[in-house]
């Protein structure tokens, strides 16, 4: 594992057999009119937990996208709890992840509210949710469904919906179509959180388990990886031309995605051990040193 440094850049494919050793050795400085895709966390990393952008952080941010490198965000966040970022560290035209993968945007200026909807993966939630309110009765749920609305039982509002939720009962809830469900205990330790949902063994879907007893569920198969990969493919970037920075457990497939993947000082063990390098925790900029990397 490599502690970050300002002149890091991405290395080699075989970097993560050999990064205890050679990592330094088989990174290149690579020319400064070299553009690389960015993939950005949002929560833990551009933001702190409570919704706070520091200015070093937005203006390492609008820099790098001043200089032409394709910066998207690639969130958990559902689309309009997105928004306000994107326009924060100044994204008029690109693209951008939301909903773990979910959701994929597309940005231009020219378009209608300034985006469009260009992939949306939906799911069947059903049969994780029977199994998981028969194993956990107690724990509050939402749902976004196709057309950007949230049901939710029990008042369960969150800023990452960024829409308030409507209070239905968990039947209509299983008739929906999804695109994102999220599950929160007030009265589960994280680790009983997950030991319950080890314990159902949730079949046909993704799912991740956050800083506290929270879960999110996509499609199967679908991450901030994949929904970043359709992207890389699209635009042409070469595997070894992107990076991405996170810090949670929804980050790990992306991490290890990138051709440089950086997790935030504060991440979990699992999430640092899928990453090449290391930057400062969220409370001290660590996403900016990353940023001004690539300047």
């Amino acid at each position: 594992m490599t502690t970050l440094t300002e002149t890091s850049v991405a290395g080699n494919d075989d970097r993560r057999e050999n990064n205890e050793n050679n990592a330094l050795n088989n990174i290149e400085f690579t020319a400064i009119d070299q553009k690389f895709m960015v993939a950005l966390d949002v929560d833990g990393t551009l933001v702190n937990h409570d919704g706070h952008m520091s200015p070093g952080v937005r203006e390492a941010a609008q820099a790098v996208v001043a200089a032409g490198h394709q910066v998207m965000i690639a969130t958990g966040r559902s689309l309009n709890a997105t928004l306000p970022i994107i326009e924060k560290i100044g994204i008029e035209r690109g693209y951008a992840v939301c909903c773990n993968g979910g959701v994929t945007l597309r940005l231009h200026p020219e378009l209608e509210n300034g985006y469009e909807v260009i992939h949306k993966a939906t799911f069947d939630p059903a049969p994780a949710l029977r199994a998981l309110r028969e194993r956990l009765p107690s724990a509050k749920y939402a749902l976004e469904d196709a057309d950007g609305n949230f049901l939710s039982t029990e008042r369960f509002q969150d800023a990452s919906f960024g829409v308030e939720a409507v209070g239905v009962d968990f039947h209509t809830m299983l008739e929906s179509t999804a695109v994102r469900v999220v599950v929160f205990s007030t009265e589960n330790t994280p680790e009983e959180f997950t030991e319950a949902i080890n314990h159902v063994g949730l079949a046909g879907v993704t799912y991740s388990v956050g800083w506290t007893a929270w879960l999110d569920i996509a499609a199967a198969g679908v991450t901030k990886a994949s929904a970043l990969e359709n992207l890389r493919v699209r635009l042409g970037f070469e595997e070894h031309l992107t990076v991405a920075v996170g810090d949670g457990r929804n980050d790990i497939e992306m991490l290890t995605w990138a051709g440089r993947g950086v997790a935030m000082g504060q991440a979990p063990a699992e999430v640092v051990a899928a990453a090449d390098e290391v930057t400062h925790s969220v409370h001290d900029d660590g996403a900016a040193h990353v940023l001004r990397s690539l300047l």
